[in-house]
Parts: structure tokens; sequence; C-alpha cells
């Protein structure tokens, strides 16, 4: 089965909802995924099947006074029936790829459950190496590693 990437539309929001509820125990307001959606519409992309959205991936860049942006992977799901078909690796590589070209960012970073050892391995392929682990982040207690990726 063929799938192919685009920007999130506001359309898309109760499936992105639904996708973000069923795949992470993290969830966010409506508010929050239209304001990622407002500020970095162009990072905040859909995979779509057969014309119907089974994952998505949400960034922003970040930036401060003292150092150079970056850009930060906020969250990325896809549906558990179209998980180990690319499509994760399609919407980073195409995220990433973005975030260096339109905003210049060298180096991008992410926060994953230590136990998520498909994603830490997804990651670790693409690139990205774990450069601190953040204790009791996510709000069940379990702590996180902060992974990070060089991109020029």
């Amino acid at each position: 089965m063929s799938f192919r990437l685009r920007e999130f539309r506001p359309e898309d929001l109760d499936r992105v909802i639904f996708i973000n509820r069923t795949c992470l125990p993290e969830n966010y307001s409506r508010y929050f995924f239209m304001s990622i959606h407002k500020a970095f519409p162009d990072l905040f992309l859909v995979a779509e099947c057969d014309g119907e959205v089974v994952g998505y991936i949400m960034c922003r860049i970040e930036k401060s006074f003292f150092r150079p942006p970056k850009g930060h992977v906020i969250s990325i799901a896809v549906l558990p029936e179209h998980r180990r078909k690319g499509i994760g690796t399609a919407m980073l590589k195409e995220a990433l790829a973005r975030m260096s070209e339109r905003y210049g960012v060298s180096e991008c970073y992410l926060e994953v459950r230590v136990s998520n050892t498909p994603a830490i391995s997804l990651y670790e392929n693409l690139g990205f190496r774990r450069t601190d682990t953040i204790p009791k982040y996510y709000g069940d207690g379990e702590d996180a590693y902060v992974m990070t990726k060089i991109l020029r």
C-alpha cells in the first residue's frame, strides 16, 4: 500500500487527535495542535493511505537569544496497522529536510520514552543520538531520552 505526505490542514484535526490518542499516552489540546499549525504549517505533516490520514508529525523551531535555533520534533505517530511501511521514516526525513532548508537549523532534538524501543531504533537509524535523560519526564513517571541529530 502506498502513502503520500502533505501538510496538515485544519480539517485533519479530528483525525490527527484520534491518531494521537490511539498511539500515544501524551495527548494535546485542539488549541495546541492548531497553534503549532499556525506557527509552522510546513512542519506539521500528515501521511495518507487511500485518502485517509494514518500518521502525523508535528514540529517547531525553537529560537533563543543565546544559541542558534533548533528544530524540535514535538510528536510523531502512525496508526498501528500502518507501521513498518516506512511512513514514520518518510515523515521524519521530510520534516528534518524542511527544518534545515527552510529555517537553516543545524540541529534537531526530540524526547522519547526510554521504553519505546521501536521509536528509539527508528531515530537512531536516522542519525539521532541519545544526548540526555530527563527523569520522570512523562505524566506516568517514566523517564525520557533526549535524542539529537546534527543536520549540517
